[in-house]
């Protein structure tokens, strides 16, 4: 899950001045949030708000991934 509204808190900024700094709308700047942002849109993000790209992604949990295709979580267990 991307973490950019609570970047956008730590940094007093409004997703309405990242927008203007990537010098699109902030209904653009929802539209590629929302969907699946491109490699090059993050980097613009992450770049914007002085972070490293994987900073905008929560750590996974251990033995937890997410399905792809509805994004529900799966629990993963190892048994020896």
């Amino acid at each position: 899950m991307i973490l950019i509204k609570e970047l956008l808190k730590s940094k007093n900024l409004t997703a309405k001045e990242l927008a203007a700094k990537l010098g699109i709308s902030e209904g653009a700047l929802s539209k590629s949030l929302s969907g699946n942002p491109t490699l090059e849109r993050l980097t613009e993000i992450a770049t914007a708000l002085d972070v490293p790209v994987s900073e905008l992604f929560e750590a996974p949990k251990e033995g937890v991934i997410t399905c792809p295709h509805c994004g529900k979580p799966i629990t993963i267990e190892a048994k020896p």
